[in-house]
């Protein structure tokens, strides 16, 4: 069967392009066999000498099963001539020739033998996917082959690739295509636009099953759903529809036990229907497949650097992954692709997937890349280098662990000068990369050794690496058998991980023992191995592992260690938010047992998305920690800070001295009475934003600030200084000074403290020259009304305008004053900055209005 494969139409080309260049680019659609017969064809030719092929797959699940399959076709045991390698499992032998493995494998393997001795081809599989790993292996290995070995065979395979970048990136290469032999899928979109449509996307998937069973569709059903639990949905809405009757339904996704696995890819003599993840996306084959249903979302994992929080959140798949889920319907026969999402819709969706460089934490891969040898990360080669800001906070978090230590060379301090620090390995850093575990839990386990705790270190780090041991939003029954059997209490969430996973060894795993305390049997069940593998580790690494008697403190300790940078204060007993380092906030899981204390870390911070759409950060297992503990161990990220503001409810400031562990403020007390220039200048910013009012400050006052100002424009040469905005702020900070409230100041005199900013003789000027009453030549003295915008001006009665004859002025005559003339009801009649004109041209008309009106007024 293997050679009617498509792939074996280009079985030359591969060959001759693998002789000739060392590397291959291989462009081949789904289902034409590449992944399973390509390493044979290696082998069979004998491109290998003595040498081993390695296989990197992005997938856990994919590696194993084309490992099986391979296996099953060169008639050998698996772990034999073909064997598998994850990261916690190894199912090879010393006699392996094609190894299938998970990308993180190959490249720890690099670390420790920079030569790959034993090793004569590497097949990147499909590559398109773009996962972290491949691309970090592949440019390591690109630097392997031009440096040292350049016998090493390098083949880069995927259904579609985005080939113009990637040649450039390889070359010198040859590009082999296979066109395959996939039959044509019809593709159907929704009528409806998916934002519109209010039924679960299960029931829309149901739904879309019977019309394909009802429309006399044949051959059996992959349903893409973006995770178990939208899996399991799926696969009780349509065992309920008449259409699914004697068909067998299967789910299929990486947290099923191999068992299960190995059951969907199956071929049964019943037509099967298959509720899968994007693990059947590229890879397996499951035959027979003559219908796709695809909901066009996935669960992406991501990455926020800034805030430093992951997130798993369910997205639309791009156009890319798209046609690869409709491929499958087209391997044996035509098909049809019934995608649950509009045409229109489908133009809108990006054309692929963002690759995992670009939205994954970065910090197992940078320590990696350090122990290889790589001083300057921004100087890799990168086929798509990261975010700056990611690479930088992986640094920052790997110098935090002790990983990482930035030389002070010269030529380091150049380097952070032009393209950021070039940090190297520590000792430290070296031994937590003999962990296959993320930074923190190894930097964990050697911290445990210093306290006794390696035992119980290495429990809580194996059952952190699966999937939740504890069900969450139990029933009230088995929440109380929980606080019962596992206590009511706990220092820290992954100490009742540690009680639940103990109890499920006392019942041997059994499933209605376990289903009683809502734990995941099989999650228990898997967490044994990875357990005893991580005690080999340390216990290889030189780390006490007996079991001994420990106080909680000391792992809790450990757990700080590892993860300082999410430590978390509550706000308030209240209610379960949290204020977190780096000014970000979350809220504590509602199932945590430390929401009794002020003071804790989060191992795990991630954006969930609710049932309503909304989007929470969820603070989860958790562990108590002690004020103590951060000057124990962080005793150069503590310090203490004066911390003054305004209460707007009792109009007062106080101040208070925090105790903060860097950024974040875990313990406060108050100071009486707060410093005297910082108070003043808070009520001072409340007086000035109108939110208090000083009863004194009047507009008279205002009034002479004006006078001032203006004069000072009018006549530079008396060299008055003017009441700028900042003089203002500092007139009133000083008339707040030595008070703490707005009691204190709502009444304070205003005006000798404003006058006083003139000395007496300018303050005589300002009377002078800028008046406020202006002295008419009749002995009558209005008021004169300044305005910033406007000349000034008085506003006078006619009569008591007889006898002033010419415009009357003011700042040494260079400025007319406008007069309002009014009627004796004193109402406007006329303005005017020219009175000789006024009384010349207009008073004979208006006094003749005016005369009738009020004859008992005195007229001239």
């Amino acid at each position: 069967m293997a050679d009617r494969l498509p792939i074996y139409e280009v079985e030359s080309a591969i060959l001759a392009g693998a002789r000739e260049h060392r590397r291959l680019i291989l462009s081949a659609p789904t289902g034409s066999g590449k992944s399973t017969q390509v390493p044979q064809m290696l082998l069979d030719a004998g491109l290998l000498g003595r040498g081993q092929v390695v296989v990197l797959q992005p997938r856990r699940l994919a590696a194993r099963l084309l490992a099986a399959r391979v296996a099953w076709e060169r008639k050998s045991e698996l772990g034999g001539e073909v064997g598998y390698q994850i990261r916690f499992e190894n199912v090879t032998c010393a006699d392996t020739r094609i190894r299938f493995v998970t990308e993180g494998v190959l490249l720890r393997q690099m670390v420790q033998d920079p030569e790959l001795r034993g090793v004569s081809a590497l097949i990147f599989d499909e590559f398109h996917e773009r996962h972290l790993y491949g691309d970090i292996t592949l440019a390591q290995a690109l630097e392997l082959q031009e440096r040292r070995r350049p016998d090493l065979l390098l083949v880069v395979m995927s259904a579609t690739l985005d080939a113009a970048r990637l040649e450039e990136y390889l070359r010198p290469c040859r590009v082999v295509e296979s066109a395959g032999r996939t039959h044509p899928v019809q593709i159907e979109y929704a009528r409806t636009p998916s934002y519109l449509e209010k039924r679960p996307v299960w029931d829309q998937a149901a739904a879309a099953f019977c019309d394909f069973v009802r429309s006399g569709g044949e051959g059996d059903v992959l349903v893409f759903m973006p995770g178990s639990f939208e899996i399991n949905q799926t696969i009780e809405a349509i065992r309920h529809c008449e259409e699914s009757r004697g068909l067998v339904l299967l789910p299929l996704h990486g947290e099923l036990p191999p068992r299960e696995q190995d059951a969907a890819v199956a071929r049964y003599d019943k037509r099967k229907v298959v509720v899968a993840t994007n693990v059947a996306e590229t890879s397996l084959t499951i035959d027979g497949i003559r219908c796709v249903i695809d909901s066009g979302l996935a669960r992406i994992p991501r990455y926020d650097p800034y805030r430093g929080i992951n997130t798993l959140l369910i997205e639309k798949i791009s156009q890319a992954s798209a046609d690869q889920r409709a491929g499958r319907a087209g391997r044996t026969a035509p098909g049809v692709c019934l995608r649950l999402w509009s045409r229109e819709e489908h133009s809108h969706r990006p054309a692929r997937e963002l690759p995992e460089v670009k939205r994954l934490d970065l910090a197992e891969v940078v320590l990696t890349l350090k122990a290889a040898g790589v001083a300057d990360l921004r100087k890799f080669r990168w086929l798509e280098p990261p975010e700056e800001q990611a690479l930088a906070h992986a640094e920052e978090l790997l110098t935090d662990l002790g990983a990482l230590a930035p030389p002070r060379t010269p030529e380091a301090l150049a380097g952070e000068a032009t393209g950021g620090p070039c940090s190297t390995i520590t000792p430290m850093g070296r031994q937590m990369l003999a962990f296959p575990l993320h930074p923190r839990y190894a930097r964990m386990l050697l911290a445990a050794q210093e306290r006794g705790c390696v035992y119980p270190a290495c429990l809580v780090a194996a059952l952190t690496q699966g999937r939740d041991l504890l069900l969450r939003n139990v029933d009230r029954e088995t929440a109380a058998l929980r606080e019962e059997l596992l206590g009511p209490t706990a220092a820290s969430d992954l100490f009742l991980l540690m009680r639940a996973w103990n109890y499920a060894v006392r019942k041997e795993f059994k499933l209605e023992a376990c289903r009683r305390l809502g734990i995941h049997a099989l999650t228990a069940r898997q967490v044994g191995p990875l357990f005893e593998q991580f005690l080999d580790i340390a216990r290889r690494e030189g780390l006490e592992v007996e079991p001994r008697e420990v106080a909680d403190e000391a792992l809790q300790k450990c757990i700080l260690v590892a993860f300082s940078d999410r430590v978390a204060r509550r706000v308030d007993a209240g209610t379960l938010r949290c204020e977190l380092v780096h000014g970000r906030r979350g809220t504590l899981a509602r199932e945590s047992a430390v929401q009794s204390s002020p003071l804790l870390v989060a191992a795990e911070i991630r954006e969930v998305e609710g049932k309503d759409k909304s989007v929470n950060t969820l603070l989860s297992l958790a562990t108590a920690i002690e004020e103590t503990w951060l000057a124990e161990l962080f005793p150069e990220d503590l310090s203490r800070a004066l911390r003054c503001f305004y209460d707007s409810a009792s109009r007062r400031v106080y101040a208070e001295e925090q105790l903060r562990f860097r950024d974040l403020a875990i313990g406060v007390r108050r100071i009486e009475p707060p410093p005297a220039d910082e108070a003043a200048r808070l009520l001072a910013e409340e007086v000035l934003a109108g939110r208090l009012t000083l009863n004194e400050w009047d507009h008279a006052v205002e009034q002479w600030i004006l006078r001032l100002n203006l004069l000072a424009q009018w006549c530079p040469e008396l060299g008055l200084p003017p009441i700028t905005d900042q003089a203002r702020r500092d007139l009133v900070q000083q008339l707040c000074h030595g008070a703490f409230s707005y009691k204190d100041i709502k009444d304070k005199p205003v005006r000798p403290l404003v006058k006083g900013w003139l000395s007496p003789q300018q303050q005589e000027w300002v009377d002078q020259h800028a008046p406020e009453r202006l002295t008419l030549a009749n002995g009558r003295a209005p008021k004169v009304v300044y305005d910033a915008a406007n000349p000034p001006h008085i506003a006078v009665r006619i009569q008591e305008l007889f006898d002033v004859n010419s415009t009357p002025r003011i700042a040494m005559g260079r400025v007319p004053v406008l007069v309002h003339i009014l009627a004796p009801n004193m109402r406007p009649v006329q303005i005017t900055q020219d009175l000789a004109g006024f009384w010349r041209e207009h008073y004979p008309r208006i006094k003749q209005e005016l005369q009738r009106k009020y004859p008992k007024h005195a007229w001239r």
